[in-house]
């Protein structure tokens, strides 16, 4: 692991545990077992540690993903393989699901670039553009649909870190909100 990747991980567990504004970048460089001056080599503010952090953890879910349709694939396939896909990521990897929550939730999201944003949605845009050009999701604006499928996500997600049912459980859970958010977009 390279220091800049350490940096990150460090950055990764000391915001989740205590907060943006709880963590100084003093403390992040201890953590990561690296000079201040190193660790402003890579980030030159805080905020771009947060944001770049951001983008590292988004990064890596997408790469665990084929968003595209696969051949003789139906749309709703696609969408549930994604959403399950999702889900048991968030489950195993709760502290990235926690800091992207907090990152939603804060001013930093609005210093993400237009092509990060770009770069970590365009192909599912794409591919829910198609399934309303096609009739298969509601004629609502693609911005809504996102909206309504990212936080239905988040909140089941919540709901099962809450409650820890067993795996069964856990699994007909998540195959049931599936179904009911395909309910409501379809």
């Amino acid at each position: 692991m390279d220091k800049q990747e350490q940096i990150l991980l460090a950055a990764l567990k000391l915001f989740v545990e205590f907060g943006f504004h709880g963590t100084p970048t003093s403390k992040i460089a201890q953590e990561a077992g690296v000079s201040n001056g190193t660790l402003f080599h890579y980030y030159k503010t805080k905020d771009e540690l947060v944001v770049a952090l951001y983008v590292y953890i988004k990064t890596n879910l997408s790469e665990c993903f084929n968003i595209s349709q696969a051949d003789g694939e139906t749309v709703r396939a696609t969408f549930k393989r994604l959403y399950l896909g999702w889900m048991y990521w968030a489950l195993e990897n709760p502290v990235e699901f926690k800091f992207t929550q907090q990152f939603n939730s804060s001013p930093y999201q609005s210093m993400l670039s237009n092509e990060a944003i770009q770069n970590q949605t365009q192909r599912l845009i794409s591919l829910m553009q198609e399934a309303i050009n096609t009739r298969v999701l509601k004629p609502l604006p693609v911005e809504l649909l996102f909206t309504l499928i990212s936080s239905h996500l988040y909140g089941i997600n919540e709901y099962l870190l809450a409650s820890n049912p067993a795996a069964e459980k856990k699994d007909e859970i998540i195959n049931q909100s599936f179904d009911i958010l395909w309910d409501m977009i379809t």
